[in-house]
């Protein structure tokens, strides 16, 4: 039997508050005006801060998932609060509550307050008109507003897929995850600003089974979308077909040969990569307290100049994207390394205040219990202008990563990925499938062994952690080659 919460069934789209306006949601539903933030921005300024910020959040989150034969579950969860910062120098008080009465946001106020002890000004300007900024998605048509019984076809078909590429495959499982989140963020400053996200992504894990060997293939795809997105664009039998693919293939696969080499990364998940080594040691919190590798590398050459790397949460429809921060500032696209010289940071508004920068749209956090921190949003590796296959015909013995399991970097910027499926090249060609590779190195050194990049781009749909604190993001990545890298393999 299928498992799932009847009430789902009749709840599990919220269509009139995905097309409400975040800010009349919060008003009309829930009773907060203008002079009720006025008042609670007041209490957290009263101990002498010197910033106080509210920020509101009303979020639908769905999920379906179709495993062995049969709908596993139909779930939803919604979340409704209020986190409210105060500022004193570089120092931070937080506080937050589920109950949106004015007693118990005058008390998460105080919380917040308590970080400063002197005598305040109390001056909170009035709120401005919000400013304009690009339209990068619409919560019209969201999937949010689809019935159960369509999201459940979609999975059973991506399932299927999977099931009947081939019968080596023994065990699927197939999820659709979605979402609206309403944000409302208002300041002492005088910034009101709001705004509706919707964020999808449909997943499709595959197992293959031959004699003692057991693989497993995975495969997603989605962001910020509309249900058009699966009908068009990406649909749910290539993203069951996909994830049976590489599973499949793994069956054949031999162990990677450990050593230095040349190595292609392919466009498909290798943005990966540039997150981990490049994006996280350019987060404007690390460069403040000088625990990043990069944090007194501003305006030298920190990569071959062939690299020019960006971070630009204004991109259509991306997984990362955003229309304002969470902090409510118009995001900007942020250069990180031009030309190959370190050119920028990703700042929130705390970390540009001590670092005498400007604000670019990037303080980020997971939900209205968390204080924005310095986060990436989508990460671009900029195209250049060999092709994939002069690339690979460029090598004549070396790795070619395909698709990743996962990695970790330090703050020396020491990395270690590993590889889920590569390829051996043999003069200038993809041979044998590969397995049970780890890519070792530094992003210093790998930065500067950049030497071939390609006029295509594949993009990596993550969930990135920090702090104890996860978000949605985008890595996009050209194919690439790094002219020699350790690779950790089983000989």
């Amino acid at each position: 039997m299928a498992a799932f919460n009847l009430g789902v069934l009749h709840h599990v789209s919220d269509a009139s508050a995905a097309h409400e306006d975040a800010r009349t949601i919060f008003e009309t539903r829930f009773g907060i005006t203008r002079e009720i933030m006025q008042k609670i921005l007041l209490a957290a300024l009263s101990k002498g801060g010197d910033f106080a910020e509210i920020f509101f959040e009303y979020r639908i989150f769905n999920s379906v998932r179709f495993e062995e034969e049969l709908l596993k579950d139909s779930t939803q969860s919604i979340t409704l609060g209020v986190g409210i910062r105060t500022l004193h120098g570089d120092q931070t008080g937080f506080g937050y509550t589920s109950v949106l009465d004015f007693d118990s946001m005058k008390q998460a106020a105080l919380t917040a307050a308590a970080i400063a002890n002197r005598p305040g000004k109390q001056i909170v300007a009035a709120f401005q008109p919000p400013g304009s900024h690009a339209l990068l998605y619409s919560v019209e048509h969201a999937i949010s507003d689809m019935l159960l019984k369509e999201k459940i076809d979609w999975v059973t078909r991506a399932y299927q897929s999977a099931q009947s590429y081939d019968s080596r495959i023994e065990k699927i499982q197939a999820t659709l995850g979605d979402e609206i989140q309403h944000v409302l963020v208002a300041n002492s400053e005088g910034l009101m600003q709001s705004d509706s996200r919707p964020q999808a992504r449909l997943m499709v894990a595959a197992n293959a089974h031959e004699g003692d060997l057991r693989t497993s293939g995975y495969a997603n795809d989605g962001g910020r979308i509309s249900k058009d997105f699966y009908l068009d664009t990406r649909t749910p039998e290539s993203i069951g077909t996909e994830a049976a693919r590489e599973a499949i293939t793994l069956l054949s696969a031999e162990n990677a040969p450990a050593g230095e080499f040349p190595v292609v990364l392919g466009c498909k998940q290798s943005g990966v990569m540039i997150h981990e080594a490049v994006g996280h040691p350019l987060e404007a919190d690390g460069n403040r307290r000088k625990t990043s590798i990069m944090w007194d590398k501003m305006n030298q050459p920190a990569a071959n100049p062939l690299v020019t790397i960006y971070d630009d949460p204004n991109l259509p429809g991306l997984r990362g994207s955003y229309q304002i921060d969470d902090e409510g500032t118009v995001p900007r696209n942020a250069m990180l390394i031009e030309n190959g010289v370190l050119t920028g940071h990703l700042n929130d508004l705390l970390n540009a205040r001590m670092m005498n920068a400007e604000p670019n749209g990037h303080g980020r956090r997971q939900s209205y219990q968390d204080y924005p921190i310095p986060r990436m949003a989508n990460t671009i590796l900029k195209q250049g202008d060999s092709s994939p296959e002069e690339i690979i015909e460029s090598v004549r013995y070396g790795f070619y990563a395909d698709s990743f399991e996962g990695g970790m970097v330090q703050n020396s910027g020491k990395f270690t990925f590993s590889v889920n499926l590569g390829y051996l090249i043999e003069n200038g060609k993809l041979t044998k499938p590969l397995k049970n590779a780890t890519l070792i190195g530094t992003n210093v050194q790998i930065l500067k062994d950049i030497d071939m990049i390609g006029n295509d781009m594949g993009f990596f749909l993550g969930t990135c952690g920090k702090s104890g604190q996860r978000v949605p993001v985008t890595a996009g990545t050209p194919t690439f080659r790094i002219r020699q890298m350790t690779i950790g393999g089983r000989s």
